[in-house]
């Protein structure tokens, strides 16, 4: 057991003033908004039909049969194999042009 004295903080008081300058409602009467379309930037999404490939449905999507590496390249997350394309798969597509 120890006989050292502990400090006593019982008649301590303490007391806060802020310094920040107190609003009464924020001033929103200058803000603007605006919203972009996604439109351009993305393609749209088709559904894979018998008889497709890709760059079949880049030449009929897209105006261009080259562009088979494009839809590739959006769809890698559910493709493996360009050559490998089922009936009923849901495609996204890049944008035109």
């Amino acid at each position: 057991m120890s006989t050292d004295k502990k400090a006593d903080f019982s008649g301590v008081t303490s007391s806060v003033d802020s310094t920040a300058q107190k609003v009464e409602k924020a001033d929103f009467s200058g803000v603007t908004s605006s919203v972009d379309t996604t439109a351009e930037k993305v393609g749209g999404t088709y559904t894979v039909q018998k008889g497709d490939s890709l760059s079949k449905i880049a030449k009929q999507e897209l105006g261009d049969a080259n562009a088979w590496q494009k839809i590739f390249e959006a769809n890698r997350d559910v493709l493996d194999d360009p050559d490998k394309i089922f009936p009923g798969q849901t495609l996204k597509l890049p944008p035109k042009g």
